[in-house]
């Protein structure tokens, strides 16, 4: 109990404390932004239709625990050698050395840095000091690795930010006021023009991150295995439109958002070379 606690305390306060605490601010202060001008937020508070403004709120709030929900979750560490795995993925020692050269090796990997044996499609963080299970990549912006147990929260957060984000910039465009010169203009909407260029900027980054995810999530693979495939021992030798993962846009989608707990990936991995025997 104490070691999560000291964990926890790790995690809120240590390196990525600035960066938590920069985006807390962000988030508030262009939400205030937008209450403090005469964007549609404003004038429905005003009127007493309160409904829009507290959703909107709402909205903001679940976003920013969302946030540190993936910033300082556990996104799959890996703490301890599998022992059990070479009996998981259902094949005796016997039977693996009846498979054929020619197919796929059933070696595990075991980490030169944290020198534990990397389950399949772990890789070791030189950030976090830790092999991440099913390792998708390191957010800077989180101060956390995606991974197998943050990865559907972290496009969750996406999803959530980015309709925060153009209700926002819906609310921002609806709250400058005309006048007729641009000096004037821009001494009367000039905060709320930097903070809709600041909104535009985040919402086109965050389409651009929540699409990506969801096209590689459809074909179950990860940022890490897209990006360096070809260094990938497990993967480099398939062919290039060859997935040993892939079951499917459905039962992929199916199985990272409805599916909980850990996967053994040689299991799916082996299916193939583990018929031969």
């Amino acid at each position: 109990m104490f070691g999560d606690a000291r964990r926890m305390f790790k995690n809120v306060f240590g390196s990525g404390f600035l960066v938590r605490t920069a985006h807390v601010i962000l988030t508030w202060v262009i939400t205030l932004i937008l209450f403090l001008h005469d964007t549609d937020l404003r004038k429905q508070e005003e009127t007493g239709e309160l409904l829009q403004p507290v959703l909107f709120v709402l909205l903001v709030l679940m976003s920013v625990l969302l946030y540190f929900t993936v910033s300082l979750m556990d996104p799959g560490f890996v703490l301890s050698d599998g022992k059990d795995l070479q009996f998981a993925i259902g094949l005796t020692e016997e039977q693996q050395d009846m498979i054929p050269p020619t197919t796929k090796s059933v070696r595990q990997r075991r980490c030169g840095r944290c020198l534990l044996q990397q389950p399949m499609r772990s890789k070791h963080c030189q950030t976090c000091q830790h092999c991440v299970r099913r390792y998708d990549h390191h957010c800077p912006w989180i101060e956390n690795c995606v991974g197998e147990r943050n990865h559907r929260w972290f496009v969750l957060y996406l999803a959530v930010q980015l309709l925060v984000l153009l209700w926002g910039l819906q609310n921002a465009w609806s709250g400058f006021t005309y006048v007729p010169t641009w000096q004037v203009w821009l001494q009367t909407n000039g905060i709320l023009l930097v903070a809709s260029v600041v909104v535009t900027v985040l919402c086109l980054t965050v389409l651009l991150l929540l699409g990506s995810h969801l096209y590689l999530v459809s074909l179950n693979t990860t940022t890490w295995e897209f990006m360096a495939r070809h260094r990938i021992s497990y993967l480099k030798h398939c062919g290039v439109d060859e997935n040993p993962f892939d079951r499917g846009t459905f039962y992929n989608l199916w199985g990272f958002f409805c599916v909980w707990g850990t996967v053994v990936w040689e299991q799916v991995y082996f299916k193939e070379a583990s018929n031969l025997v």
